[in-house]
Formats: C-alpha cells, sequence, structure tokens
C-alpha cells in the first residue's frame, strides 16, 4: 500500500481547494502536535503575517512547534542565511524559545554558489513532510501549493540523513554520513535531492532521475513550476530538461507547462512552446483584502508522467536549482497518486485565467 498523502495549499477566494486533500496548515499542526522526541524543520525561510494581521494560518504551525518544544520534544530548525537579514523575526523568536535549536545555512557555501532552497520537516524520524510551501502565511493563505506526507521509511531515513548533514554543517561539525540501506526492491516510493556534490551517501541526485522519467514518457507529460528557464542565473546553458522535453515531443509526447505569471515571458519557455509544448502561463487573482507582495501566484512543484508516475518536489525548473542549491524530490510510481495530480493540474488550468 502507498504510504503518500497529497497535501495542498490554495489562494482564499478561488475554486482551487480540493475537499478530499487536506490542507497544509492542519496537517503540519497535527504531524507537530504528535511528536514525542524530535521535530527537525528545514526551510527556505520562516515568515508570519504582520502583527496587526496575526493569527494568520501559519500563527498555530509556531504555536504547535513552541508547545512541542515546551515538552520537551527536540526541536531543530535550519534555515537559509541569505533571507535571514529579509525576516528575522519569526527566526528570532524561535531562536529564543527553549528546547529550539535554529541554525543558519550558509548556502553559497554548502552547496557550491546557491541556497537552501527545500522546505520540508521530519517528526520522531519516523514521518516527513516535503513540499512546495515556504514557512510563510502567504503560502498557506494566498498561493497554490502541493506536498505530501510519508512515513515510508527509505524516505523518511534519506531526509533525515540530508537534514542532519546540512545542520551539522551549518554548525561547524564535519558532515555525518551513517549507512543508508538500500531502497527495498520494486519501491513505489524514492527519495531525490540536489545538488549532487552536497548529498549524503546513498541519497540519489534528483536531475538524472527527472530526465530518466523525461525520457520514458510514451502519451504525455505535465509540468507545473513557479518559473523554467534553460539557463542558469548567470547566463549560462542549463538543457537537461530543456533537452528531454524536446525529445519527449519529437516523439509524439504531448507535453503541457503549468508556470506563474510573473516568469511567463521567459525566452526559453516561449522558445519551448515554439518547438509544440502547450505552455499556459497562469494568473491568480488578487485577493479583496489588498495587495500581496510575493503572492497569488501558483508555486507547486510536481510533474505527471502518462498519468501514471509523478514528481513532487521543491525546485522550480531552472539550472542553479538543480545544480547549487539543496532541494529535495519525492517520485512516486503509483497510477492512483499520479491521476490525482493529473486532475488537480486540470482544475488548476480551469479555475486559473491565462495571462496573455
Amino acid at each position: 500500500m502507498l504510504d503518500c498523502a497529497l497535501v495542498e495549499s490554495w489562494p482564499l477566494e478561488t475554486a482551487l481547494d480540493h475537499a478530499d486533500i487536506p490542507d497544509a496548515a492542519g496537517v503540519w499542526i497535527a504531524m507537530i502536535d504528535g511528536a514525542r522526541e524530535s521535530v527537525e524543520l528545514a526551510e527556505f525561510y520562516l515568515s508570519d503575517a504582520p502583527p496587526s494581521a496575526r493569527p494568520s494560518a501559519l500563527t498555530p504551525v509556531v504555536a504547535a512547534i513552541q508547545r512541542a518544544a515546551a515538552r520537551g520534544v527536540r526541536v531543530r530548525v535550519l534555515v537559509e542565511e541569505a533571507f535571514y537579514a529579509k525576516y528575522p523575526e519569526l527566526p528570532d523568536a524561535l531562536a529564543a524559545t527553549p528546547g529550539v535549536d535554529l541554525r543558519r545555512a550558509d548556502g553559497k557555501r554548502l552547496y557550491g554558489g546557491g541556497i537552501l532552497h527545500a522546505k520540508y520537516f521530519v517528526v520522531d524520524g519516523r514521518e516527513a513532510y516535503v513540499g512546495s510551501q515556504n514557512f510563510d502565511y502567504r503560502s498557506l493563505e494566498h498561493i497554490h501549493e502541493l506536498g505530501l506526507r510519508t512515513r515510508d521509511p527509505s524516505v523518511v531515513t534519506r531526509l533525515v540523513a540530508t537534514f542532519r548533514r546540512d545542520f551539522r554543517a551549518s554548525g561547524g561539525e564535519a558532515p555525518a554520513s551513517p549507512p543508508l540501506a538500500p531502497e527495498p526492491a520494486g519501491a513505489s516510493l524514492h527519495f531525490a535531492a540536489s545538488p549532487r556534490d552536497a548529498l549524503p551517501e546513498g541519497v540519489a541526485w534528483d536531475l538524472p532521475l527527472l530526465e530518466a522519467r523525461l525520457d520514458g514518457a510514451r502519451r504525455e507529460v505535465l509540468v507545473q513550476a513557479l518559473g523554467y528557464k534553460a539557463a542558469m542565473r548567470d547566463g549560462a546553458p542549463f538543457l537537461t530538461l530543456d533537452a528531454a522535453l524536446r525529445r519527449a515531443l519529437a516523439r509524439g509526447v504531448r507535453v503541457t507547462l503549468q508556470v506563474g505569471r510573473w516568469h511567463g515571458k521567459e525566452p526559453s519557455l516561449l522558445a519551448l512552446r515554439d518547438a509544440g509544448a502547450t505552455v499556459r502561463v497562469l494568473d491568480v487573482p488578487p485577493w479583496s483584502g489588498g495587495d500581496l507582495p510575493f503572492a497569488r501566484v501558483i508555486h507547486a512543484k510536481y510533474m505527471v508522467i502518462d498519468g501514471e508516475r509523478a514528481w513532487l518536489g521543491t525546485s522550480n525548473w531552472e539550472g542553479d536549482y538543480f545544480l547549487k542549491s539543496r532541494n529535495v524530490s519525492v517520485f512516486v510510481d503509483d497510477p492512483g497518486f499520479a491521476a490525482r495530480l493529473a486532475q488537480v493540474f486540470a482544475d488548476v488550468a480551469r479555475a486559473l485565467p491565462e495571462t496573455r
């Protein structure tokens, strides 16, 4: 039986809520409230609403972390150093909480020039959450996001090894890499991460696995990400995924991409459209409560192959996310899970207008 459940966040005042998919805020609280020994979180950044707008959907999640620490649960939090100065309030508050050990990861040093961009946490070394949601109230209230909850031992142990490597390195300690048991034969869930040169032994690099999945597509490829770019941030080419999508198109595979409105004019995305891919640049309408920076956008990162296999992760489809930054992925080889993701993909296309 597949030990993996889809979890969502959806922008208020849209039709993107699915009654059968649990909301991330409730799942996070339940998981943290169930912790007995440890909670380990790795997040790009931490940011709650301004005090005048609290409580937000994130406020009770923070309270759950504080409750866990108060009852003796060991809480360890890792955040990206580069974004700490922009959002220092919540990291500082957690760091001052008895029982919470917070460290800042210098992504440029740890990952070869990038950032800690992953978003995940592990409870008691037995249950994990991986998803596109940043630890930000906007991700829970005003952005389309997807994640998954799992107790799969192979996924969880590899995620724990990744967290502990990064947490130790962020404290100046030598990264520990205890031996990991091989994945069980015929496994339906597979954990992988980026970048290649900063992985614990036994953790696979996700970029070649994504390429292999694309090269195995026979009928259809669906991809949603905030952005798509066949280049690095410095302008150097990043062609691995672009070339694989073009090979799929050449085989007659239908390729559809959904991206957020901030990235709709990217030249390599438009070139892929001209090569035969269907490209939809989707817009989340404004909130009636006023303008919100860095919100009202689709931000999930997932792929469905032939309605049978899926990928869900934390990387946008640009070079730096796979080659220079810490991101994590779960590959799910299960037709039921893949079909549900494909339905969400279709629902997003119906519910949101396209940007022209």
